[in-house]
């Protein structure tokens, strides 16, 4: 069973709350609004909804840390030793598009080193989660390092530019 700590409580709160509104607009994306930041990145009504949600949470459970988010103006706490770290909606691009392959991603820093972090997929409602000495998580699931291991570097069709992997050529 997983333990969680305070904080990362917190982040979880956040993410799903701000997974309502993304999955309202998601369900709406042909009135969606985007404006496009630089070519091939864009921004959404939904990116800045989400990190509002998200930025209301956490700040207003843990007011003295700092806030760095991919949409909004970087803030210093009073605590300067700690500060959230947002993408309200990593994987924009697939979201704009109807694919269903975007999360939302928010880690805690403190003295430079990332302590805890959430990765959140609403549409699959998996929650990936790890802490500082707490391994990690998915949904209420440890997670472990696999035995196995695929590697796949192209699909040539010459000999040249296959990879021997233990007798297969791929």
């Amino acid at each position: 069973m997983q333990n969680n700590t305070a904080n990362l409580n917190i982040m979880i709160k956040a993410a799903r709350k701000a997974s309502k509104s993304l999955i309202r607009d998601f369900n709406e994306i042909e009135k969606l609004q985007v404006v496009s930041k630089k070519a091939g990145d864009f921004v959404s009504k939904a990116d800045l909804r989400a990190e509002k949600i998200i930025k209301e949470e956490l700040l207003s459970a843990r007011p003295s840390y700092g806030w760095c988010a991919e949409e909004s103006q970087e803030i210093e706490g009073e605590d300067p030793t700690r500060r959230w770290i947002v993408d309200p909606l990593d994987g924009t691009t697939n979201f704009l598009h109807g694919i269903p392959h975007w999360a939302i991603s928010i880690a805690l820093e403190h003295k430079k080193e990332i302590v805890a972090g959430i990765i959140y997929d609403p549409i699959k409602d998996e929650l990936f989660s790890a802490q500082k000495g707490g391994g990690s998580w998915l949904n209420e699931q440890r997670l472990r390092v696999s035995n196995s291991c695929l590697l796949y570097t192209s699909d040539a069709a010459d000999e040249e530019d296959s990879v021997d992997l233990g007798g297969r050529r791929i």
